[in-house]
């Protein structure tokens, strides 16, 4: 079944050193419900650790990787998982909106308001010189914000339910990304980050 419509327009968002586009609510046949139901429930999630310096720490979220190709990043190596026909269909949206091409995803669970994710740029060389890499988010909606390396700059952005941003050009070499956890309760919410590992 086609999940999707073709009526989709990523709008890009102005931004120093590189390259940012956002759609509020990629169009899909399943509800946003549907899709977060069958992420959570047809996903080998797990309780990854890595390595910041020097030291091991567990991440405070769970994840899973899906794709054709190996990721490593903070000290770990991920085996890809095939992609279930729910992330293919979704790759397929995400593919249509977007104009690019992708062959993995990263899938990140946050259970509630505590996880988190700590800040950093998507910049490992099997990514390429200047990557794209997608980002669709279903559940809870939480802030995601950026952070200038070397300028003053703070760009915040509601992640949605359904909604789709797309990093591209210089900006991981630019910018940070992170999300920070939260002191209010919130529920939880599964994050998809489609990427091309060269």
């Amino acid at each position: 079944m086609d999940l999707f419509s073709a009526d989709t327009t990523l709008c890009p968002i102005p931004i120093a050193d590189g390259e940012l586009s956002f759609l509020q609510h990629l169009p899909l046949r399943l509800t946003a419900d549907e899709v977060m139901a069958r992420l959570r429930d047809e996903t080998d999630w797990r309780a990854e650790h890595i390595t910041v310096w020097g030291k091991r720490h567990a991440q405070p979220r769970l994840t899973a990787w899906h794709g054709e190709a190996a990721y490593r990043y903070s000290g770990m190596t991920l085996a890809p998982l095939p992609f279930t026909a729910l992330q293919l269909e979704l790759k397929q949206a995400v593919e249509l909106a977007s104009g690019r091409r992708f062959n993995s995803v990263l899938l990140n669970y946050y259970r509630n308001e505590r996880d988190s994710m700590g800040f950093h740029s998507d910049d490992e060389p099997e990514l390429g010189a200047e990557p794209a890499i997608a980002s669709l988010s279903f559940g809870a909606p939480r802030s995601f914000i950026l952070k200038h390396k070397r300028l003053p700059l703070t760009v915040k952005l509601a992640l949605g339910e359904g909604s789709l941003l797309l990093m591209a050009g210089t900006l991981q070499q630019h910018w940070r990304h992170g999300i920070n956890k939260q002191s209010r309760p919130c529920g939880p919410r599964i994050n998809l980050t489609f990427r091309n590992i060269y």
